[in-house]
């Protein structure tokens, strides 16, 4: 590699100074001009020479001893593309073209620098420049893109393919560039061991090579794959993956293990032949060590308990194993089953299953319930509450779950304990002293209630310690809800409401005056427009039926009894919110002495919890009496009844009110009775005979006849399970299969059993009376009949309680001959001929007469049928719209089909499919559609309208403005459309203006207008010194644009290379020329006066020696002691072009008498 030595001019200058060290220092001002002629060697110093073999090497003396060689960051690459594999051949005009787009786009791209060149044999040869990376990149691009493309493909072992592609696909995106190919390696599931490439003839041959080494390298390497229990795969991988990490440290092999996901057998080693038959034999030596000695137990451990065994990333199992040497093998998440199992040595299970329970009963689950609302305050601001409880039980994990009324508990049992505790006298702390309020305040109003900067809502929030949320826009939501302490919320209502009142009076320009605070008067008094006056009425009284929905009560209820009232954790007091249709019922802070309780609600929801509370306060205060019993969960719909008729006749006679547990109650066996003593005595008796004929199981049995038992048990015995349900969980056995008994056996309570069987005998009597009838749908319509998934003819199944069979579809359907879609021949509606029906169009309907035919009815509806619309064929692609979403809108919407003819038909007919309920007004919005389009179309004929007007060219760039501005300004202002002539056009005068006529004609006014002004003007030139146009005109143009716009004129400056460098041009109405060449010419006589003093500053600061320095003619570059002045070798000729070349041009070689020279 040559490196490039530099000499500078500061180098030079210092030699022929002589400013050397060894050299003797030399005056500047010495009139003996011999002494600063440098010597030859001075000028070119010799470049060192290389030490011979052997020698060493000293540093060379001189002036190149200073000169460090250059190393540049950029390369050059240069290749050829031959005619035959150029991508394109036939240019008009080499440089043009998709070919130079391609380059351009190229270079942007990657950074590069790109230069093409056309060869004599029309091949192509290409320069890239650029950094290392940017260059490979752009020769994929180039080889890729200008290129025609070949493919090969290259077999090698499909276990080689990895080492190809390499970690995270480096090796593979190296190879690409390094031989701008692509390539195409098959997934690991496609079995073929094909590589494809393509790219160059050269460069496939690249890869090709490069494929085959990476493949010869690791033939030299061995795979075997052996198959072992995948439970064993602990016992080989060891607890932490030790045994196989030392097996591959000690081996030299790598060892593949699937994970406990995967269900594979297969363990992979590699490595070199010898260490992978070692590592084989160790595996197997333990495989058959641990198949020998190792037993199994399985245990039951709930599924939401697994995870705990588990632990965080298999932690807590490989624990188990590395302290007990036992494998637990766990049930993937995605089935139901709970059994785990323990495999291990028979003395070491009992100290595993020790530690599988442990950590399985180490963490539990458990529910808050806390209303949604509360969320925020039970968390605090920035967590600050929450954290309390964290920091202390840092373990427990708290999930907070929006919409829902609930709070997740997970973590260590006793400190899920603790924390559920601490919760819930928060929330019931919360409940008792917090309140919330909604109220609708019209969008458009939210920015003024938030005020600028949120500056009237965060008076709001600090003034009266409520929390306010107002929608943002993107939810179109109207509603705003405060929350925080019940006196603090009605009052930020309050002046909400005032603020809203107040936009309605700046909105309708209105004086609304409410009644003053301590007034009596309801009367709000509207001052305005009587239209005014009437808009901000009916604002007004929107705000106030709002709110006339919602009342407030107070209820005055002794202190001591509001405990007993709102009932463990709030259970008692909830019911009755429940109950009454969501009413809040506010009670005072524990301890305050209030006896004030606050119902807010709907009006009549309010006043019935007012009445039950008094009610229920009443007998507490007389004689309160509650008492608990036990009753098995699956007896409580039996209890309640079908819509709660049982329990509601226990209420009605004893007058007790019955409480049963709510699905988040841990005790689902205990109901609370609460009532007078006398009352709940005799609901509990009552209750207690149920629940007695309940628990007094019985065994009956009936007669059902065998042909009917397939009707109970089919679907998994589905309709046996609704019948458990149903009916306390009675057990019903029906008689085996094979066996024709039709004797059926009913086990439960005697009540629970006799109101089964009569249920049973209801569905056999409906079989008994089943029918079986026909309905005919053609088999190509079974799919829309049936719906997504079969949705439809599950619901008219379960409305008509009857069974739907469809026939199994044909394969290859007979074309119909004489019956087209929907029985339309020739565009006549015709029934199809139902007589003889075929095979597979025929469904069955199982059930009583009646439902079946409803049911056929039905099934009918849903049959689609078609009708036709005619649309004018120009409208068609308009109707389609942008890739088919206007016509999929209109199927959507209308739950129809519309088939478009095809463009070559040019036919007006569109046909509409679907249901016969849906295509009146499918039909309709079609032809609302086509109204729209045809005014649309009429529309655009009137905008089509066109004017041409003949304006000199000159005048086009003012008419255009700066930038477009003046145009843009005048085609907006009257929507029309204006077109100038292009380069090549004839008429280079006319201009063509597109709109509506009346806009046209207003348009060429405005155009005329400014035509007129241009008229107007003149242009005046004027002399003004070159060397202070710089300043006139200022940084990119500033000061000289002021000029223009505050003189509304236009100023030219002469380009560099004009004759005259003076001569600027004014061009505007003649006074503001006038006006402007005076102001012009003032500046040049401000600014000259700069310009002189600066230069009189120059003059004074240059030396004197410089200035009086008198011109000679220079002799050239001269040298002293140079080879030709002491020898007889001639001095160059520098007047020679063969001696001294110029760059770029020919040399002609000397004459000679001889002739030319022969090198």
């Amino acid at each position: 590699m040559s490196s490039v030595a530099v000499l500078t001019p500061e180098s030079f200058a210092e030699r022929r100074s002589g400013l050397n060290e060894q050299q003797a220092k030399v005056s500047v001002g010495s009139e003996d001009e011999t002494d600063l002629v440098p010597t030859y060697k001075e000028a070119f110093p010799p470049l060192p020479e290389k030490a011979t073999s052997g020698e060493t090497t000293t540093e060379p003396s001189g002036a190149w001893t200073k000169i460090r060689p250059l190393k540049s960051s950029l390369i050059t690459q240069v290749f050829h593309v031959p005619l035959e594999e150029r991508k394109f051949k036939e240019l008009t005009q080499f440089g043009e073209g998709d070919q130079a787009k391609i380059c351009l786009d190229i270079m942007q791209k990657t950074g590069a620098h790109i230069e093409l060149s056309l060869a004599k044999d029309q091949g192509l040869s290409i320069m890239v420049s650029g950094k290392l990376e940017a260059v490979m990149k752009a020769r994929k691009e180039i080889v890729a893109k200008l290129q025609t493309q070949a493919s090969a493909t290259v077999a090698i072992p499909k276990e080689h393919h990895r080492f190809v592609i390499g970690k995270s696909g480096e090796k593979l995106q190296e190879l690409e560039l390094k031989t701008a190919t692509k390539i195409q390696i098959p997934r690991p599931e496609d079995p073929s061991n094909q590589i494809k490439i393509t790219g160059t003839k050269e460069g496939i041959e690249k890869a090709r090579h490069e494929i085959l080494l990476i493949s010869a390298e690791q033939d030299k390497r061995a795979v075997e794959r052996i198959n072992i229990e995948k439970v064993y795969h602990p016992f080989i991988a060891g607890p932490f993956n030790k045994t196989s990490g030392e097996m591959m440290q000690e081996t030299g092999t790598r060892i593949n293990i699937p994970p406990p996901s995967v269900m594979k057998n297969e363990i992979v080693i590699t490595g070199e032949k010898e260490q992978v038959a070692q590592a084989v034999s160790r595996i197997k030596r333990i495989y058959e060590d641990k198949k020998k000695k190792t037993t199994t137990i399985a245990v039951e451990v709930k599924k939401s308990q697994h995870k705990y065994v588990i632990g965080p990333k298999g932690n807590s199992l490989q624990e188990i194993l590395e302290r007990t040497g036992v494998s637990v093998e766990i049930p993937p998440s995605d089935s139901n089953s709970e059994t785990v199992i323990l495999r291990g040595e028979p003395d070491k299970l009992g100290q595993a299953l020790t530690e599988v329970y442990a950590k399985a009963n180490s963490f539990t689950v458990a529910s808050v319930n806390a209303p949604a609302w509360l969320h925020r305050f039970i968390i605090g601001k920035k967590g600050q509450n929450l954290s309390r409880i964290t920091q202390q039980m840092p373990k427990v994990y708290i999930e907070f779950t929006d919409g829902e009324d609930k709070i997740c508990l997970e973590g260590p049992t006793k400190e899920v304990k603790q924390v559920q505790e601490q919760i819930e006298n928060v929330v019931q702390d919360l409940v008792n002293r917090m309140d919330y309020t909604e109220l609708t305040v019209d969008p458009k109003f939210h920015r003024h209630l938030i005020g600028k900067n949120g500056t009237n809502i965060n008076r709001i929030k600090d003034q009266y310690k409520v929390l306010v949320r107002i929608p943002p826009d993107n939810e179109k939501s109207n509603l705003i809800r405060i929350e925080g302490d019940p006196q603090g919320v009605q009052d930020a209502k309050k002046e909400l409401l005032e603020l809203a009142c107040r936009m309605i009076r700046e909105e309708t320009n209105t004086k609304i005056d409410l009644p003053a605070e301590n007034s009596n008067s309801e009367m709000i008094i509207i001052t305005g427009k009587k239209s005014n006056c009437e808009v901000a009425r009916s604002r007004i009284l929107a705000i106030q039926k709002e709110l006339a929905n919602i009342t407030e009560v107070e209820v005055c209820i002794p202190a001591k009894l509001h405990n007993s009232l709102i009932g463990a954790k709030g259970r008692f007091v909830r019911s009755i919110m429940e109950e009454c249709g969501g009413v809040h019922i506010h009670f005072p802070t524990e301890g305050s002495g209030s006896d004030t309780v606050t119902i807010r609600g709907s009006t009549e929801e309010v006043d019935k919890a007012k009445k039950q509370l008094l009610h229920l306060a009443e007998e507490k205060q007389i004689k309160n009496h509650t008492s608990e019993l036990r009753a098995k969960p699956e007896y409580h719909k039996f209890l309640i009844g079908r819509g709660g008729v049982n329990i509601r006749k226990v209420r009605d006679n004893t007058g007790a009110r019955i409480i049963f547990p709510t699905a988040d109650d841990k005790d689902q066996e205990l109901i609370t009775i609460v009532g007078t003593e006398e009352a709940v005595k005799e609901a509990q008796k009552e209750l207690e005979i149920l629940i007695k004929n309940l628990d007094n199981v019985i065994e009956d049995a009936m007669t059902v006849d065998p042909k009917h038992h397939r009707y109970f048990v089919i679907r998994r015995g589905q309709v046996l399970r609704e019948i458990a349900d149903e009916y306390g969980g009675v057990m019903v056995s029906f008689p085996r299969t094979g066996t024709q008994s039709d004797k059926v056996t009913l086990k439960g309570a005697k009540d629970c059993v006799e109101a089964a069987k009569k249920r049973m005998q209801e569905i056999v009597e409906d079989l008994e009376a089943q029918v079986t009838i026909e309905c005919v749908i053609l088999q190509k319509f079974h799919r829309m009949v049936m719906g997504a998934k079969g949705l439809n003819v599950q619901q008219i199944t379960k409305d008509h309680n009857v069974q739907i069979k469809f026939p199994e579809r044909e394969e290859n359907p007979a074309p119909e001959q004489h019956v087209h879609e929907n029985g339309e021949t020739n565009g006549e509606v015709k029934e199809v001929d139902l007589t003889v029906p075929r095979k597979n169009d025929i469904i069955i309907i199982s059930g009583r007469k009646e439902r079946c035919e409803s049911a056929r009815d039905a099934l009918l509806a849903l049959v689609p049928v078609t009708t036709q619309v005619e649309v004018p064929f120009d409208l068609h692609r308009y109707i389609i719209g942008q890739k088919g979403t206007g016509i999929r809108k209109m199927m959507e919407e209308y739950e129809v089909n519309i088939a478009v003819p095809p463009p070559e038909e040019q036919s007006d007919t569109i046909k509409i499919t679907g249901l016969a309920s849906h295509l009146d007004r499918a039909r309709d919005g079609l032809n609302e559609r086509v109204k729209e389009l045809q005014m649309e179309q009429e529309d655009r004929a009137l905008r089509s309208f066109k004017l041409t007007i003949t304006v000199d060219p000159r005048y086009h760039p003012k008419i255009i403005g700066r930038k477009g501005a003046v145009i843009t300004q005048i085609r907006m202002d009257h929507d029309v459309n204006v077109q100038f002539p292009d380069k090549n056009d004839e008429n280079q005068d006319q201009i063509t203006i597109t709109g509506y006529e009346k806009n046209t004609e207003t348009a060429k006014e405005a155009i005329m207008k400014i035509v007129s002004e241009l008229e107007e003007m003149i242009s005046e030139d004027i002399t003004l010194n070159h060397r202070v146009h710089a300043r006139i005109i200022g940084a990119r143009g500033k000061a000289i644009r002021k000029i223009m716009e505050d003189f509304k004129v236009d100023i030219r400056f002469p380009p560099s290379g004009a004759e005259d460098l003076d001569r600027v041009t004014v061009t505007g109405l003649p006074e503001n020329v006038d006006e402007a060449i005076d102001h012009l010419l003032n500046l040049e006589e401000e600014y000259m006066s700069d310009v002189v003093e600066s230069e009189a500053m120059q003059a004074y600061m240059k030396p004197a020696s410089r200035m009086e320095e008198p011109k000679t003619t220079s002799k050239g570059f001269v040298v002293r002691d140079a080879p030709w002045t002491s020898g007889s070798e001639k001095a160059p000729d520098m007047s020679s072009s063969e001696d001294f070349p110029s760059f770029g041009a020919p040399v002609a070689p000397k004459t000679s008498p001889w002739g030319p020279k022969r090198f």
